[in-house]
């Protein structure tokens, strides 16, 4: 995929569903996560992309559209298939080359610090779950 080269700011429900899009076919195709969406969690993508939408469009623009809990379906998830560090760190990695492909301004850079807050927060309360000691990964910071 190439940088497109007049990128704009995250400012629609369509600028939302573009990156989503983007985001989780590089989601589907990677070699360390991937597996885990399409063969675990077995991920009906035509449910579950809307969600997705709905979801970055409230932590994005703040429209009110998001409905579930995003922690008790990763808890489960962990509990079939233990999730580690390293998979976190590729989630927010594909993430922002999504975002940076796609993407450029203050909504576009406040999309990648949510979101790598979003899955902080999530390892965190996973790693505790597990019963390990928890210890955040600082190295994907903006």
């Amino acid at each position: 995929m190439k940088v497109n080269e007049m990128r704009k700011d995250i400012t629609s429900r369509e600028d939302i569903e573009l990156l989503v899009n983007s985001f989780y076919t590089s989601v589907q195709n990677d070699p360390l996560i991937g597996p885990i969406f399409n063969d675990i969690a077995n991920v009906n993508w035509n449910l579950h992309l809307p969600k997705m939408y709905d979801f970055f469009e409230t932590i994005i623009l703040g429209n009110r559209g998001f409905k579930g809990n995003p922690m008790e379906v990763h808890f489960k998830l962990n509990q079939q298939f233990q999730l580690k560090p390293e998979h976190f760190d590729r989630w927010k990695s594909l993430f922002y080359k999504n975002v940076d492909i796609n993407f450029e301004g203050e909504n576009a850079s406040a999309a990648k610090q949510k979101a790598s807050s979003i899955a902080d927060l999530m390892f965190f309360k996973i790693s505790v779950q597990n019963g390990d000691k928890p210890i955040i990964n600082l190295k994907n910071k903006l």
